[in-house]
């Protein structure tokens, strides 16, 4: 297990802490498959920004979790990278 992964579960024995974990994970799970397909495609972010039609910096503070993007973003790179969002409330 990682150092990160033992800090965050130490971190998690917080009901407080837990909480807003809880709060931010859907957020960070979407960051990292955008990260994931920018990877896959061995794009840096300025030319994965072109390719869907936005600036460098607005992919940096999406990936830095600076910024909460929303469906139209997701459909902007779905559409780009020919694939296609899809959610699931469980």
């Amino acid at each position: 297990m990682s150092d990160f992964k033992k800090h965050l579960n130490k971190k998690l024995k917080n009901s407080q802490f837990h909480d807003e974990w809880a709060k931010s994970e859907l957020r960070y799970v979407v960051i990292k498959q955008l990260i994931q397909l920018r990877n896959e495609q061995n794009m840096t972010q300025s030319e994965f920004s072109k390719k869907i039609g936005t600036t460098q910096a607005v992919i940096s503070r999406v990936e830095n979790a600076t910024v909460n993007i929303g469906i139209d973003f997701l459909e902007k790179v779905a559409k780009a990278f020919d694939k296609r969002v899809e959610f699931e409330i469980v």
